[in-house]
């Protein structure tokens, strides 16, 4: 029951938040353009100084443990590829970069630790976890939405040197690698600069969800409902029936094996959807994949981990 109600208490917040979106749209408090404009603002600034200070203050000597980066980038780019096939099931072409990117991007650095602290009381793997596959997350996120853009026909050199061009530019990468670089060179994190970074990177979750449900079109996502339901089966189900069975029989356990849940079976990031809207998607398809892993991650979440419990590897 505690696990339901944490669970409960991580993400139902969330989905509310978008709600209250598309209750001050239906109010008229906030327009198209407001919520457009909030939602660009989130991609640039907060977002990328929330990735900055998640791996900056990570403490590498204390935590390393090359294996398991290893396997969370590697399930992951194996997450990627699975997305990739089964995308091909949908003729729209113009929705197979935001199915890919909704199928397989977790709330890792949002969730992740705030999670595995309500259990074990410190961070504990999460944020080997967010180097394993958050970097991963990002660069494949800006390949296949700017492979599968909805106005690009086929793919040549100008479309190599503009996704090249998107990832290194990328204000989401720029805050990973700069997080990176700050953490390895083991610069100080002062005191003023921290609360500053932690007051500007709290500010993406509710702007970034407020600004989703208030350009959230109910109609236009149930045209979507397929391939919005099977992105959420893959994300919440699917792949943790994989891969945690592998990780466990690689010796995982304890706070391992709970950064990997989280990595595998959290909820789609809200990211996923700014990131689509900004780099000229819909965002449809990627709203409607957030708005139902996160109302059913609670359940789910707290299902894996009961059954990790039961085997006690937890």
């Amino acid at each position: 029951m505690e696990n339901l109600v944490f669970s409960l208490n991580a993400t139902v917040p969330i989905f509310l938040m978008m709600v209250l979106g598309m209750l001050f749209r239906k109010l008229g408090w906030m327009d198209e353009e407001f919520a457009a404009k909030m939602n660009k603002f989130v991609f640039l600034i907060p977002l990328p100084v929330l990735l900055f200070g998640d791996l900056a203050k990570v403490d590498f000597k204390e935590v390393w443990n090359i294996k398991f980066v290893i396997f969370c980038f590697v399930v992951t780019f194996i997450c990627i590829t699975i997305a990739a096939l089964v995308s091909c099931i949908w003729k729209d072409r113009s929705i197979q970069g935001e199915f890919i990117q909704a199928s397989y991007r977790s709330s890792a650095a949002l969730l992740g630790i705030a999670f595995i602290q309500n259990i074990y009381g410190n961070a504990g793997m999460a944020p080997l976890m967010i180097i394993g596959s958050v970097p991963l997350y990002n660069v494949m996120a800006v390949i296949v939405l700017s492979f599968f853009h909805p106005e690009r026909k086929a793919i040549d050199k100008a479309v190599w040197m503009k996704t090249l061009k998107g990832i290194v530019t990328n204000p989401i990468i720029i805050g990973i690698v700069a997080g990176l670089i700050w953490s390895a060179c083991k610069i100080p994190m002062p005191t003023i600069l921290n609360k500053t970074v932690t007051s500007i990177g709290g500010m993406s979750t509710p702007m970034g969800l407020m600004a989703m449900g208030a350009t959230f079109d109910f109609r236009k996502a149930l045209g979507k409902i397929k391939p919005a339901v099977t992105a959420t089966i893959m994300k919440l189900v699917v792949f943790v029936a994989i891969f945690l069975p592998i990780a466990v029989k690689l010796g995982f356990r304890q706070e391992e094996l709970i950064a990997i849940l989280v990595m595998l079976g959290s909820a789609t990031t809200v990211s996923s959807f700014v990131m689509a809207k900004n780099m000229g998607h819909e965002g449809v398809l990627s709203s409607s994949v957030v708005m139902l892993t996160t109302l059913f991650s609670a359940f789910t979440l707290t299902g894996w981990l009961y059954v990790l419990k039961a085997f006690q590897l937890v």
